[in-house]
C-alpha cells in the first residue's frame, strides 16, 4: 500500500469532475484556508483551467476541513509587510475575482464554517451561494484596523448600501439565515444536507444550454455597469443575438412543437 501523501505536497486546489459540475476545493485545511500567495495562484491556475474546458458546465467553489475560508493569511502579510509584497498579493486577488465574474460557467460558492473578509468576497464574487444554516459570515478586518475595502466591491453589490456598510464598518458575524435576508447567498441548507443542496442548483443551471448561460453571465454583470438607456440597447442586442442562435431556434420550436429541447453540446 502506497504511504499516504504529505500534506506539504497536497495540491492547494483540489480540482473534481463530476457530471459536467467542476468543484475547485480550497485545500489549507490547518489553516481554515486562509489565502496565501501560494493558494491564490493555485485558484487563478485552477479557474484558468476551467475557463476553455467545454466538459465543465457548472463551477462549485468550496473549502477543505472545518471552514470555507476566513480571508487572508494575516501570518503571511506581517511577514512580508512592503507595498510590493502586499499590492501585489492584493493585484492577485482582484484578478482572482475579476476571473470568477468572467469565467462562462456559473460558479456556486458552497459555504460552511466561516467566511469571513477575502472569504467573504469570495462568496460574493460568485455568481450564486449555497450555505450550511450554521455558516457564517463577516468582513471583519476593521476589528483588526483593516478595512475590507477588496471584499467591500463584490459585498456592497450583493446586498444593500446600508447592510453592506454595516458590516464593513462593524466588522460583526452575521448567520446563514441573514446572510439570505440580505441576499449575500441563495439558499440555505442543513449542514449534512450542503453538499446535496449545491448539486441540486448546480443540476438546474445543467438543464440549460451552455452557450446560453454564458451570454446571459456576460451580459448580466455588463448591464449592470450601464445606465439603463444604455443597458437596454445591451440588452437588445443580446436577445437578438439569442434568438438567432441555434439554441435560441431549437428553444422556440420545442416549445412550439410541445418537446423538451435539444440542446448543443
Amino acid at each position: 500500500m502506497n504511504a499516504p501523501l504529505d500534506a506539504a505536497v497536497q495540491p492547494l486546489v483540489l480540482r473534481e469532475d463530476s457530471g459536467g459540475v467542476t468543484t475547485l476545493t480550497l485545500n489549507r485545511p490547518a489553516q481554515f484556508n486562509a489565502i496565501n500567495g501560494a493558494l491564490l495562484d493555485a485558484l487563478q491556475a485552477a479557474l484558468d483551467g476551467v475557463a476553455g474546458d467545454a466538459a465543465a458546465r457548472v463551477v462549485v467553489l468550496a473549502g477543505a476541513g472545518r471552514a470555507f475560508c476566513p480571508g487572508h493569511d494575516l501570518k503571511e502579510m506581517l511577514a512580508n509587510s512592503n507595498e510590493g509584497f502586499i499590492g501585489d498579493l492584493f493585484r492577485r486577488c482582484c484578478d482572482v475575482m475579476l476571473t470568477i465574474r468572467r469565467l462562462p460557467q456559473p460558479v456556486i460558492a458552497r459555504v460552511h464554517g466561516i467566511a469571513t473578509a477575502a472569504g467573504c468576497q469570495l462568496v460574493a464574487a460568485c455568481d450564486l451561494a449555497v450555505a450550511a444554516a450554521d455558516a457564517r459570515f463577516a468582513t471583519s478586518g476593521i476589528n483588526f484596523g483593516l478595512f475590507c475595502a477588496t471584499p467591500g466591491v463584490p459585498v456592497s453589490r450583493n446586498v444593500s448600501q446600508k447592510r453592506a456598510f454595516e458590516m464593513l464598518m462593524c466588522g460583526g458575524f452575521i448567520d446563514a439565515a441573514t446572510a439570505l435576508d440580505w441576499g449575500l447567498v441563495n439558499r440555505v441548507a442543513a449542514p449534512d444536507a450542503l453538499a446535496a443542496e449545491t448539486d441540486a442548483l448546480a443540476r438546474t443551471l445543467l438543464e440549460k444550454p451552455a452557450a446560453v448561460l454564458a451570454t446571459g453571465k456576460r451580459f448580466f454583470y455588463e448591464q449592470l455597469e450601464h445606465g439603463v438607456v444604455d443597458a437596454y440597447a445591451l440588452a437588445a442586442r443580446t436577445i437578438t443575438c439569442n434568438l438567432l442562435d441555434p439554441d435560441g431556434q431549437e428553444g422556440v420550436t420545442a416549445f412550439v412543437e410541445k418537446r423538451k429541447p435539444q440542446w448543443r453540446k
